[in-house]
């Protein structure tokens, strides 16, 4: 994992842990939807929200049935960006 891509999977667990209300320490790089209770439908849609308020990035509901892990979700703002 290069410097960029460990700044920026900081950056969505900062994201996740604003979004969802918990604790940093549970934010693993590895988390994925529905390994915390806070992380169900609900809380699904409010990171979706916070990730293209941050990133600038469009999030349509194909993009958000498949944002579903810390590593989906860094992969896709990486393909997003370049594109930019």
């Amino acid at each position: 994992m290069t410097l960029d891509q460990t700044l920026l999977t900081e950056r969505v667990q900062a994201l996740l842990v604003e979004a969802l209300q918990v604790e940093p320490d549970i934010v693993t790089p590895e988390l994925t939807f529905g390994d915390l209770p806070q992380w169900d439908s609900l809380g699904h849609m409010e990171v979706m929200m916070r990730l293209e308020e941050h990133f600038g990035v469009d999030i349509n509901g194909d993009t958000i049935a498949a944002l579903t892990s810390v590593p989906k979700i860094c992969t896709y703002i990486e393909e997003q960006s370049d594109g930019k």
